[in-house]
């Protein structure tokens, strides 16, 4: 596989990209026995893709915790494994994880995880397990003083964990950090649970120019465990607002902490040295980004040499690619170059250094495993999987090394189905740990997807997108598009990592085209196109995401009246803003607990992007969704949030709604009750079912023809069996009405619902048809074919059937019995003639047709038919 520039004339015009196309799956049946990937699916545990949880305690051996929650201890030279704790230890105390500690005699079992654990936020040392636990900190108290756990901003933003504790190597001392939230303002949301009154909720949340947390970093003596000592910041940035973005130990009394002012753009890394009383600065490194901010998302780790001062870091260099560089004596030198990344350092060893980095054929999209030899010079870049790529399997992968880097757990994760298989350094032949051949066996019964991967030429740049292109997809004919977008700065949606999502199961079951394009203010491609939006979040990443689908329009087979957008999060404030932009492009979109307003979001994101609003008020005010809310008055609009999202809140969807009631724009919104942003448990399908409905009401029902046979796709029950709750509401209401009407008016309205009734069920007919495999005849079928007798169509029917009619209007049961007694390909041969004869019919999503169904009623006693149903004693939901 390789790229071809391809050029494409449509409509006059030359669309110029770069094409690569992978099949989403390498072993689909041909026996034409396969079905669509269904909602049901993708929530479904049987087609999880399965990783290998692999711990290493050692060089050789590594602890393997099993799907049944067993721990095996194995030996990765001998393959030797043995039992070493079972599942029933972990039952005992509902454990969901274990540490284990440096000397391998005690496993720590975590249960009811909670911040709490460190006991009232009170940092408790205990050196011998046999001895009562020391308690080091005195201070701690809720949502005031945290020791050793972080806040919600250092946990969500800087150390995207749940500790703020750092052993040293022999475990002689201990830092950790002491959070003062005391100055900091809280976001407050109610939780509603169950009793009589709800509960308020008061979380610190440091919001966009407000006060943020203070820091302060301690140092154990676990001889001594009563007296910490103090870590001072560097005096270059300690009398501003700074934070504490990384420890890392080199010695016993040697330690590096990484200090970050408040703008982000300027890191100081320290190096302190303990002089048997107190941590002295022994040197330091500073570094100042010109264009935007440090890092991807802060500054990258450090990786000391054998001389324990100097160290190795991925950071710009002065042409804005992310490439490994050598700091010693206060200069830094880069080991790596070219006009693609390093995403992150491995491991480092005594005389290599092995990374992660798309330097293979300058392909963002891919990530491979690197080694470089270091010593006196540094050598050329040496690629350890890029031949794995021969089978197009193996294309995105990491690594996770022992100590001393004698094996390593190489894993591909795509875009072929995820591989992991334990290499041994010294020889070339891996033995595989997981392959997903249960999973593979699985999917290989259903109609997937085809990926494809590309460039546009975009404002300058050639950026990246990926399509998912329907089963039995031809660029002749005209497909739904659905945009689905991230665009936050630093990410990457557009990658060869293998994807079983909910786009899988709209492209297989529903035939739309799913894409996501990666424009500027996404990573790992240089920092011009990294720091673009600098500054001006909601501008270019909106506009590139607009320009990539005119382009996608120009490639032939997009259905220009069906285009829709969606997104979570950033994605959701992107999807918002792209709605509003008066575009006409999109009929409709989904924004899932957007930002409205900067403001409101919290101060550590933020302001790395955007500065203060104090500093940048004009970019604040206009990159706003409340103040385009008259836009949404041309598209179709969902709204989802959950009420306890504690990161992006609640708050901000209210405002989106409140701005839209007041430009009396009408939209759907959804809320769900005491969920927090990532909306899990049963809210979470409910909300893609959720989704999925609009969807189907916005883009419509689409076919798409086999390469074996032309055949509908029935649409699954998630597009036909859920109503909207204002539907619901409204139909419920009409019921229930006492409103006189006309004897005229009354009659009319009878016979409307007796001839959408029977539309409805003439429509239905043809979806069992589908339903029972049988196959739509061709145009040159035979002509002559029998229709319907309308004096005997009931006859056979011993009993009235028994049926329930839905509030959509369709029928469900023991139509069935009606299918086998009456031949109802004639039906379909019908609807074939009455095209030829130049009547008009159209299929809709939920299998009915309109339009000359009713002249086919009226041809074959329509009658006749509406007896049959109150025959079988139809209900009404």
């Amino acid at each position: 596989m390789g790229c071809n520039k391809v050029i494409w004339i449509l409509a006059g015009v030359a669309v110029t990209v770069t094409m690569i196309t992978i099949l989403a799956v390498f072993y689909s049946k041909s026996d034409g026995t396969q079905r669509p990937f269904t909602l049901g699916d993708y929530f479904n545990d049987t087609f999880r893709k399965k990783s290998y949880s692999l711990y290493w305690i050692s060089d050789k051996e590594y602890l393997h915790k099993t799907a049944e929650r067993n721990l095996f201890l194995h030996n990765a030279e001998t393959m030797e494994e043995t039992l070493f704790l079972s599942n029933s230890t972990f039952d005992k105390v509902g454990a969901t994880g274990y540490l284990l500690s440096g000397d391998h005699k005690y496993v720590a079992l975590e249960s009811n995880y909670s911040k709490a654990y460190v006991s009232n936020y009170n940092l408790f040392l205990n050196s011998d397990m046999n001895a009562k636990a020391v308690q080091v900190t005195q201070n701690g108290k809720k949502n005031e003083i945290l020791n050793g756990v972080p806040d919600w901003v250092y946990e969500e933003e800087v150390f995207a964990s749940s500790g703020a504790i750092w052993w040293s190597s022999t475990g002689k001392f201990l830092a950790y950090v002491e959070f003062n939230d005391t100055e900091v303002q809280k976001i407050e949301y109610s939780w509603y649970g169950s009793d009589q009154y709800p509960e308020t909720v008061a979380v610190p949340y440091p919001k966009a120019g407000s006060n943020l947390t203070k820091v302060k970093l301690f140092v154990v003596d676990t001889s001594n465990p009563s007296s910490p000592t103090q870590v001072a910041p560097p005096t270059s940035i300690a009398s501003s607002d700074h934070m504490l973005c990384s420890v890392t130990w080199v010695t016993d009394e040697r330690v590096a902490v990484q200090w970050l002012t408040r703008k982000q753009n300027h890191v100081v890394v320290q190096i302190y040295d303990f002089d048997g009383s107190s941590w002295r600065e022994k040197q330091k490194f500073e570094q100042t980004s010109k264009t935007g901010w440090i890092g991807r998302y802060g500054p990258l780790p450090l990786f000391f040499a054998e001389d324990k001062i100097s160290f190795y870091k991925v950071m710009s260099d002065d042409k804005g690619y992310k490439h490994i560089h050598l700091v010693k004596d206060g200069k830094a030198t880069p080991i790596t170059s070219g006009k693609w990344e390093v995403i992150y350092i491995c491991k480092l060893t005594k005389d290599a250094i092995y990374f992660v980095s798309n330097q293979h054929q300058r392909v963002p999209v891919m990530r491979n495993l690197y080694k470089v030899l270091i010593g006196s010079s540094h050598s050329d870049t040496q690629c350890l999987t890029c031949d794995l790529d021969e089978d197009s399997r193996c294309q995105y992968n990491s690594a996770y090394f022992s100590s001393d880097a004698s094996f390593y757990r190489m894993d591909c994760y795509g875009p072929g189905l995820p591989l992991y298989t334990l290499v041994d350094n010294r020889v070339s032949e891996p033995s595989t740990l997981e392959d997903n051949t249960d999973l593979k066996n699985l999917l290989s019964g259903f109609h997937m997807p085809t990926m494809k991967y590309g460039t546009l030429k975009v404002s300058g740049f050639d950026l990246w997108y990926q399509m998912m292109l329907p089963p039995g997809f031809k660029k002749s004919k005209k497909y739904p598009l659905l945009i689905d977008v991230y665009g936050g700065p630093s990410s990457q949606s557009v990658s060869y990592s293998f994807k079983l999502n909910w786009g899988t199961y709209l492209s297989s079951s529903h035939g739309i085209i799913v894409a996501s394009f990666d424009g500027r203010g996404s990573g790992y491609q240089g920092d011009e196109i990294l720091h673009a939006i600098y500054r001006r979040l909601g501008t270019y990443e909106v506009e590139d995401q607009i320009a990539a689908v005119r382009k996608f329009i120009d490639m032939g087979f997009i259905d220009t009246k069906r285009i829709a957008i969606w997104g979570w999060s950033y994605g959701g404030y992107v999807a918002s803003l792209a709605l509003s932009a008066g575009t006409g492009l999109f009929k409709c979109g989904i924004a899932v607990a957007p930002v409205a307003n900067w403001q409101y979001y919290d101060a550590v994101y933020t302001e790395r992007y955007m500065g203060k609003p104090v500093e940048n008020s004009d970019s604040y005010k206009n990159s706003t969704v409340t103040s385009r809310a008259k836009n949404f008055s041309k598209v179709d609009f969902l709204l989802v949030h959950g009420t306890a999202d504690d990161n992006v809140h609640f708050q901000q969807s209210a405002q989106i709604s409140k701005a839209l009631v007041d430009e009396q724009v009408d939209f759907e919104a959804m809320w769900y009750t005491d969920r927090d942003h990532s909306l899990s448990g049963s809210a979470r399908y409910h909300a893609f079912n959720h989704m999925s409905h609009f969807l189907q009401k916005c883009l419509g029902g689409v076919t798409w023809e086999s390469p074996l046979q032309r055949c509908y796709i029935r649409p699954s029950r998630s597009l036909r069996d859920h109503e909207t709750a204002p539907e619901a509401i409204g139909k419920r209401k009409s019921a229930n009405q006492q409103t006189p009407v006309s004897n005229t008016r009354l009659k009319r309205s009878t016979e409307a619902q007796t001839m959408k009734t029977a539309q409805s069920l003439a429509g239905l007919l043809l979806l069992i048809i589908i339903q029972s495999s049988w196959q739509v005849p061709d145009q040159d079928a035979d002509r002559n074919s029998v229709l319907l007798n309308e004096n005997s169509m009931f006859s056979d029917l011993s009993e009235p059937p028994n049926m329930k009619r839905h509030s959509e209007g369709t029928f469900s049961n023991d139509y069935s019995k009606y299918l086998e007694t009456r031949r109802a390909q004639d039906f379909v041969q019908w609807l074939k003639n009455s095209k030829r004869n130049g009547s008009l019919f159209r299929r809709h999503a939920d299998g009915t047709y309109t339009s000359d169904v009713s002249s086919y009623l009226q041809d074959q006693a329509a009658k006749e038919f509406v007896s049959w149903l109150k025959a079988g004693r139809g209900r009404r939901d």
